[in-house]
């Protein structure tokens, strides 16, 4: 059961890099609620966009499934289509804790849909017929020289008129819009009750870990891998997501 995050509620005499673990699948879902302005709202449309892209016998990947939070809109949404949904992660803790998730959706959801559970680094797996592909907050923990060639292999194991869901924390070319939506993104997390401290903490913690890129990068790049069709469909602050069509 999720509790409130309180990981940074206290002075730490040393902030080591963020990571995954034990401590942080505890308050995950509150933490991510609290954090990213827009969550609920994409992970919705997530399903919404997969009940709409989904071809039959096909494969849907969620890469970087944490909680599995992605892979539940879409199996809810897609109900009895006849498909199979990936959910890959590398933290032992998340999929540990979202094999849990699963089998209580199990006990409570007619949903027939089959979920397949990989224990691996995304840029390990093999993407094959897949009609659907999410990467909700998860290209910008991988290093910045691999992020392209994971593209590629993605876009060649699409199925023509697949659709990947590219959900990314973001930055701007404009110095005055960073420095606003950076300020206005700390305001959306103090209003959901952290402290400055908590806000400092976190951020160090994320540095050297997460790495952000302009909107203006990541289009590049998925046109540059062979999408045609790119766009962004949802933005708040320094989030967004974006869609991109083979």
């Amino acid at each position: 059961m999720s509790t409130k995050d309180d990981i940074y509620s206290q002075p730490l005499d040393t902030i080591t890099g963020f990571t995954f673990d034990e401590h942080v699948v505890n308050v995950f879902p509150d933490m991510i609620q609290r954090s990213v302005p827009g969550y609920s709202t994409i992970i919705a449309m997530t399903g919404v966009l997969a009940e709409r892209y989904v071809q039959p016998n096909s494969r849907c990947y969620d890469l970087g499934s944490s909680l599995g939070a992605s892979t539940l809109a879409m199996r809810r949404q897609l109900h009895s289509r006849p498909c199979k949904i990936i959910a890959v992660d590398n933290s032992v803790a998340m999929q540990n804790r979202c094999r849990e998730i699963l089998a209580q959706d199990n006990d409570g959801n007619a949903s027939p849909v089959d979920v397949e559970l990989v224990d691996s680094d995304i840029r390990d797996i093999t993407i094959a017929n897949a009609s659907v592909v999410v990467l909700n907050f998860t290209l910008q923990f991988i290093a910045n020289d691999t992020r392209e060639a994971l593209l590629k292999r993605i876009f060649d194991g699409m199925l023509d008129g697949g659709i990947l869901i590219l959900s990314e924390k973001i930055l701007f070319e404009d110095p005055h819009l960073q420095a606003l939506n950076t300020d206005l993104h700390h305001s959306f997390k103090r209003a959901n009750g952290y402290s400055e401290m908590e806000v400092s903490q976190k951020r160090t913690a994320l540095e050297n870990v997460l790495i952000p890129e302009t909107i203006a990068s990541h289009q590049h790049r998925l046109k540059a891998v062979g999408f045609n069709n790119v766009d962004v469909w949802f933005q708040c602050f320094n989030f967004a997501s974006l869609v991109a069509i083979k």
